[in-house]
C-alpha cells in the first residue's frame, strides 16, 4: 500500500478541478478524432472500443471511479478508441500541460501511473489470450470475474453477489460472442453450479471452479513497489 504526501494529494485534486456530467450512452471521445482532454472517471462505469471493418464494435475495457482515461492522447494526436458511458458518470476533464506538470513534480506519482499502465497492459494481454485460444464459456468466465474484482476494489461490501450492469449485447461485444451465445454460457454455468442469476444480480456459486474454467489470473496481485521513489 502506497501512503501519498499531502502534496501528491493536492496534485491529484487539481487533475479533478472540473467536473462535466455524462449521461448513459454519451460519448466523450471518439476514436480518430483529435485528441486533446483526458480524464478521470469520478462516478459511473464506462467503456473504450473500436468500430472494426465490418461495423462490429469490439469492447476493449470498461472503466470504474478511479480510472484515468484517454491515455492514448499523450502518444497520438487521434484517438484510438472511442469513450462512451455505459451509465450516467461524471468526468473530470484535464490538458495534457497539467498532467505534465504532475509528471515533473511527482515523480512517485508518475511511477504508479506507469504501474497502473502496466497491470492495465497485462490485463488486456490476458483477454487477448483468452479471446484468441479459450472457450465461450472460458471468454464469460473470465470477464464476469474481472468485472467483479474492479468493482469490489471500489467496494469492500461486494462479495460473490454483484449487479453486473451490462447487457448481453454489450458482454458479447468486450468477448467476440453473440448476445445469444452469451446468453447460453450464462445458463451452462448456471446448469454447472457455478453462477446464479437473478433480477440482475449475479452471484458466484462456485468461484473457484469459475476461476479454473476462466483460466483466469488475477493481475492486481502480487505486485511489486518497493523499487517506487520517494514521495514529495
Amino acid at each position: 500500500m502506497v501512503v501519498l504526501t499531502a502534496n501528491e494529494r493536492r496534485a491529484l485534486e487539481l487533475l479533478e478541478e472540473r467536473t462535466r456530467p455524462v449521461p448513459r450512452g454519451a460519448t466523450v471521445q471518439r476514436e480518430n478524432d483529435t485528441t486533446g482532454e483526458m480524464f478521470i472517471l469520478r462516478t459511473g462505469m464506462m467503456m473504450s472500443s473500436v468500430l472494426l471493418v465490418d461495423g462490429s464494435r469490439q469492447i476493449l475495457r470498461f472503466h470504474f471511479a478511479g480510472d484515468m482515461i484517454a491515455v492514448s492522447g499523450l502518444a497520438y494526436r487521434e484517438a484510438s478508441e472511442t469513450i462512451s458511458a455505459l451509465s450516467d458518470c461524471v468526468v473530470c476533464p484535464f490538458e495534457r500541460s497539467a498532467f505534465a506538470a504532475v509528471l515533473a513534480d511527482h515523480p512517485r506519482l508518475a511511477a504508479l501511473i506507469i504501474v497502473c499502465n502496466q497491470v492495465e497492459r497485462a490485463a488486456l494481454t490476458d483477454r487477448l489470450a483468452v479471446l484468441g485460444r479459450t472457450s465461450a464459456k472460458a471468454r464469460v468466465a473470465a470477464i464476469l470475474i474481472d468485472l467483479r474484482n474492479r468493482m469490489r476494489m471500489l467496494d469492500a461490501g461486494i462479495s460473490t453477489s454483484f449487479a453486473l450492469g451490462l447487457t448481453q449485447e454489450e458482454i458479447g461485444d468486450a468477448t467476440g460472442l453473440t448476445a445469444v451465445h452469451v446468453n447460453r454460457m450464462l445458463r451452462q454455468l448456471e446448469d454447472e453450479g457455478m453462477l446464479a442469476r437473478e433480477a440482475g444480480r449475479f452471484t458466484f456459486t462456485d468461484e473457484r471452479a469459475l476461476e479454473r474454467a476462466a483460466n483466469f489470473v488475477d493481475r492486481y496481485a502480487g505486485l511489486d513497489l518497493g523499487w517506487l521513489p520517494a514521495g514529495r
